[in-house]
């Protein structure tokens, strides 16, 4: 994993940041489900996504067209405690989403 730096700079961006905790909530998400729940364009999530995997935060996997983002399951425990204190502390942070995620219609 990368070192403390590069895990906050990597969480400094609001889009980053509510989708890995969208996936801690979760488990895992499809691309689709976060464009949903976050009101964005496929493009702009994969970017996205695509930065938080080469900061080793998220894996995906491929299951036919689609691919699905989960937390990297070698996260060392201080990451995880802090992305769940994160995800405790401010629920009104994800609402917006959650409804979305519960509500909108998904792709796969």
């Amino acid at each position: 994993m990368t070192n403390t730096l590069q895990f906050f700079k990597c969480l400094a961006h609001d889009t980053r940041l509510k989708s890995l905790l969208l996936m801690r909530h979760h488990g895992e998400l499809c691309v689709c489900d976060l464009t949903s729940a976050l009101q964005l364009s496929q493009p702009k999530v994969s970017r996205h996504l695509a930065e938080l995997k080469r900061c080793e935060l998220v894996k995906d996997e491929r299951r036919g067209k689609w691919v699905y983002y989960r937390l990297n399951p070698s996260l060392p425990d201080w990451a995880l405690e802090i992305i769940d204190q994160a995800l405790s502390s401010d629920p009104d942070y994800l609402e917006m989403a959650q409804e979305r995620l519960k509500t909108g219609e998904t792709c796969c």
